[in-house]
């Protein structure tokens, strides 16, 4: 840090970035531009111990760090300069703050004077993300003073720490900087003489010897008080919903404790580990939205106890199915959040279900259970029957493949849009323990690429399951391929359009539904994968994709195109949906 005594913001901005090193940070995401010259020295340079990653769009970049926080659950920083580059964070930080995704922003800005008179790119970037961040604030033009440079250690560190907690989210730091910018010495001799005498106070090991390791905060464990009504309930349901927690075996095993304790079924999303963990959950049902497709059968499973763990499945059979029935439902998570769309009689317990302790019940009549189980057997059977059955490249059957044909443990990235009902529908219950991965907060197709390859990045090699909107929505996200360690295939669902509008209403209107709702783009996807240099294979055979998972590379970017016909996998879905539950024995 001695070079930086010649200069009062390479100074502070390498004083923020090694409170950051000592906070925990491995990441910093950095995008190109002149204001935040500052802190990319500092961390690109100074900072060996954490990783720069230098990505060229702003919108990529934000996606990419959500992605890196992920896997990780510490907050990655995201840079960036002054003007509209800030504005591109904007879907990322929605996204972070509804999925609940530690990032430290840092904004680079003009000082005070040089607003409101037409300087170069500025604009207002005070708030500029409005309420979704966990807390924003700008930091003080930086000083040469001692004091000044204990403020910034002290609110770098409260920043970090209000990214995670109460609850995992964004925090803003609008920086502004005076020239000069780069690491050069200051003209002006006053600076110099008091760059020099702080380098003689400033000792650096006392300085940051108040600072540990924060990368998780301690929660409150406690016990959840035996609830009566639990205990004496026959008919009772657990709905795991959408959830990625980062560790995802103590996850499983502490629902599987409170569904084994109670009796009840686990409803669990299929977004949700436990589909991946089925050795440690025996009462799982990953049917549900068929079988609730059967009214009959509907009505006979209904519960007086609802358990939710997490967010709401994606399931829209499932929601109008609990809007109905009067069962009392708890929630369990720990966040402030309102986790209940539905707005019915709710108890939200705030805490983790890994926290939560139900002693033994003693024996329950398993009739209520037994009719789920029997019910999730036979539509399990009839789903996997004629899924095996089918020889064709459809996209409705490869949610249900790759739930048996990935390697153990891979971690896959999960599109919005019809990819993640896919994965609802038909994701088989395995041991894989497959570790699925999604933007569910706000349920856009921003950053889709980008936040997979931020998962990827540094991880056991992964796997993107997509369409084509969402992954054209996003390719400036190849641009990070020569700055991306590890691998990512990407098996993309090539329907040419958005293939959800087909099974909306709107689809029976054309136009405007072909051109305005499905969109199709007409892309060659090999000459798209030239252009940035990934590799580049069309699938016509599931052998031949089952060849290509066996193994992952360790290395690079991989596209595996399935070209489908969006029409006929909607006729599909609309005529086998409902079907499946209706082999359900109604003894």
């Amino acid at each position: 840090m001695t070079t930086a005594y010649q200069n009062i913001n390479q100074l502070w901005a390498a004083i923020a970035a090694q409170t950051l090193k000592y906070l925990g940070l491995k990441t910093a995401v950095i995008c190109p531009g002149s204001r935040s010259t500052p802190l990319v020295v500092a961390f690109a340079q100074e900072s060996p111990d954490i990783e720069s990653i230098s990505i060229l769009d702003e919108r990529s970049a934000a996606f990419f760090a959500l992605g890196r926080a992920k896997t990780t659950g510490i907050p990655t920083v995201v840079v960036c300069t002054s003007g509209t580059a800030g504005a591109n964070f904007y879907p990322a930080v929605i996204e972070a703050k509804e999925s609940r995704v530690p990032l430290l922003l840092l904004t680079a800005d003009r000082p005070p004077e040089l607003r409101d008179c037409h300087s170069g790119q500025t604009i207002d970037q005070l708030k500029l993300y409005g309420n979704y961040p966990n807390w924003q604030t700008e930091l003080a033009v930086p000083t040469a003073d001692i004091k000044m440079l204990g403020y910034l250690r002290q609110i770098i560190t409260y920043a970090w720490e209000r990214s995670l907690a109460p609850i995992p989210g964004v925090v803003h730091l609008n920086v502004p900087f005076r020239d000069p910018l780069p690491p050069i010495p200051h003209q002006d001799q006053w600076q110099l003489q008091s760059l020099a005498s702080l380098q003689s106070q400033l000792q650096p090991e006392e300085f940051f010897a108040g600072i540990t390791n924060v990368t998780k905060l301690p929660i409150t464990n406690f016990q959840l008080p035996i609830l009566s009504e639990w205990q004496q309930c026959d008919r009772g349901i657990i709905i795991a919903g959408v959830e990625q927690p980062q560790q995802p075996q103590a996850y499983c095993r502490a629902i599987a404790q409170l569904a084994e304790s109670l009796q009840f079924p686990i409803l669990a999303e299929g977004l949700s580990p436990i589909r991946n963990h089925a050795e440690i959950n025996h009462y799982v049902i990953s049917t549900y939205d068929l079988i609730l497709r059967n009214s009959l059968v509907a009505k006979q499973l209904k519960p007086q106890i609802v358990i939710q763990i997490g967010d709401m499945p994606t399931s829209k059979q499932l929601r109008q199915w609990l809007s109905g029935i009067s069962a009392r439902r708890w929630i369990i998570d720990s966040s402030y959040q309102n986790l209940d769309p539905l707005h019915g009689k709710t108890i939200h317990l705030r805490q983790g279900v890994e926290d939560c302790r139900i002693g033994e019940v003693g024996r329950k009549n398993r009739n209520f259970l037994q009719m789920w189980l029997s019910a999730e057997t036979q539509v399990r059977n009839q789903v996997d029957k004629t899924l095996m059955g089918m020889e064709e490249i459809s996209e409705v059957k490869l949610a249900w493949f790759l739930s048996q044909n990935l390697p153990p443990a891979t971690p896959i990235f999960i599109a919005n849009s019809m990819a993640v009902r896919d994965v609802e529908f038909f994701w088989k219950p395995n041991n894989l323990q497959i570790r699925p991965y999604f933007n569910r907060g706000a349920n856009g197709i921003d950053g889709t690429l980008s936040t997979a390859l931020g998962v990827a990045h540094r991880q056991q090699s992964s796997v993107m399951l997509t369409g084509d909107l969402a992954l054209l929505h996003d390719t400036n996200g190849f641009l990070t391929r020569n700055k991306f360690v590890g691998h990512l295939t990407i098996i993309l669902i090539n329907n040419n359009g958005g293939g959800i509008f087909e099974m909306l209403p709107i689809a029976e209107f054309n136009p405007p539904f072909e051109e305005f709702f499905a969109t199709p783009q007409d892309i060659d996807f090999t000459q798209l994968c030239a252009t940035y240099g990934v590799e580049y294979e069309l699938i016509t055979s599931w052998q031949q994709l089952k060849n290509k998972l066996t193994i992952l590379p360790s290395q690079g970017i991989r596209l595996l195109e399935l070209q489908t016909n969006r029409q006929l996998d909607a006729s599909w879905r609309q005529k086998n949906l409902s079907e499946f539950a209706q082999v359900i024995s109604n003894k």
